[in-house]
C-alpha cells in the first residue's frame, strides 16, 4: 500500500491529512495537526507538499485573529478516491484466499488488536 501511494508522491500521512479534510471539513492549520497527531513541522510539510499537488487550499480567515485554514479542493477529493479505490484493490489481492467469514473474522480481530494498542499509546485510532 506504502508503494501505491509512494507512486503518487505521497505518504500513509499524506493520505490521512486528506481522509481528515474529506472526513471533518476544513481545518485550522495547527488544528488539522493536532487531528491527525503530528508535530506541527510534519503536518506544515505534508500540507505543502498537497499545495504544491494542488490537492488542498489555503485560506486565509479573519476571525478571533488570523487563521490560515486548509481545505480539500477538487483534485484532492478526486485523487482520495483514487487511492481509496487503489487501497481496495490491494486489499482484495491480499486477501484473496480467505472467505468473507474469515475476512469478517480477521476484522473484527485487526479491530481488538489496535483499540487496544490504542489504548496503551500504540496507535493513534482504531480504523473503521
Amino acid at each position: 500500500m506504502a508503494e501505491r501511494l509512494s507512486a503518487r508522491g505521497l505518504s500513509p500521512l499524506h493520505r490521512s491529512v486528506l481522509e481528515t479534510l474529506a472526513d471533518l471539513g476544513p481545518h485550522a492549520w495547527l488544528d488539522l495537526a493536532a487531528q491527525v497527531e503530528v508535530p506541527e513541522a510534519d503536518a506544515s510539510r505534508v500540507i505543502g507538499d498537497l499545495l504544491a499537488q494542488g490537492l488542498v487550499q489555503v485560506m486565509v480567515v479573519h476571525i478571533d485573529g488570523r487563521h490560515e485554514v486548509v481545505t480539500l479542493a477538487p483534485a484532492g477529493t478526486a485523487a482520495l478516491g483514487d487511492i481509496q479505490d487503489d487501497m481496495t484493490s490491494v486489499q482484495n489481492v491480499l486477501l484473496a484466499s480467505l472467505t468473507k467469514g474469515e475476512r469478517t473474522q480477521l476484522h473484527y480481530m485487526l479491530r481488538r488488536v489496535y483499540a487496544t494498542a490504542a489504548r496503551c499509546g500504540g496507535v493513534r485510532s482504531v480504523p473503521s
